[in-house]
C-alpha cells in the first residue's frame, strides 16, 4: 500500500481546522489548464461533485466567489438578476490573486485573504460529499456540502448552465 503524499498547510486548511471542520485530504497530479475534469479523474470521483471556485465582480468592482459544479458553468446574466446586479464578470487571475490571496487553479474559498461574499450553486448543498479546493494547485479537501453554507455564510443560487 502507497503511502499518501505529504501535502503542508495552507490558509484554507488552517480555516477549516480552526473551525472544527472534519476534511479529508485529497492530493493529484495537477495539469495546467487540466481544471476539474482532471482533478476528478486523478480522484476518481464525478466531475459534478468537484467544486470549482470562482472569482468574480460586480458592475462596481466588487468582488465575490460562486461556488460550482465541476461539470456546470455560471450564467453570468441570471447570476446577476438573482443577487440584484445589473453585470457580473469574471476576474483577471491577477484580480482573483489578489482578491483571495490564491493562484489561479488553487482558489479555496476558505482562508481568502479578505472577506468576500459567497454564493453556492442550491443543488451542491444536496450531494453528499463535495471536493473543492484546499488552497494550492493540485489539491482538493474532501468535506460535507453544509461547511460552505455554515463557515462561508454562502447563498444559494440557481445559476449553473450544463457543460
Amino acid at each position: 500500500m502507497r503511502k499518501p503524499a505529504h501535502v503542508s498547510e495552507t490558509p484554507a486548511t488552517q480555516f477549516l481546522k480552526a473551525q472544527g471542520v472534519p476534511f479529508t485530504s485529497h492530493p493529484y497530479a495537477y495539469e495546467e489548464h487540466g481544471g476539474t475534469r482532471v482533478s476528478a479523474r486523478e480522484l476518481g470521483v464525478d466531475e459534478h461533485t468537484v467544486i470549482k471556485t470562482l472569482v468574480f465582480e460586480d458592475e462596481k468592482a466588487k468582488p465575490l466567489l460562486v461556488l460550482m459544479h465541476g461539470d456546470c458553468k455560471v450564467s453570468t446574466k441570471e447570476l446577476a438578476r438573482q443577487i440584484g446586479c445589473k453585470k457580473i464578470e469574471p476576474c483577471t487571475p491577477e484580480q482573483a490573486q489578489r482578491h483571495t490571496g490564491y493562484l489561479v487553479g488553487g482558489t479555496s474559498p476558505f482562508g481568502t485573504k479578505k472577506a468576500l461574499p459567497v454564493f453556492v450553486e442550491h443543488s451542491i448543498l444536496s450531494l453528499v460529499k463535495i471536493y473543492i479546493n484546499g488552497g494550492r494547485r493540485g489539491f482538493l479537501v474532501g468535506i460535507e456540502p453544509s461547511v460552505v453554507r455554515n463557515t462561508l455564510n454562502a447563498q444559494s443560487v440557481n445559476a449553473a448552465l450544463r457543460g
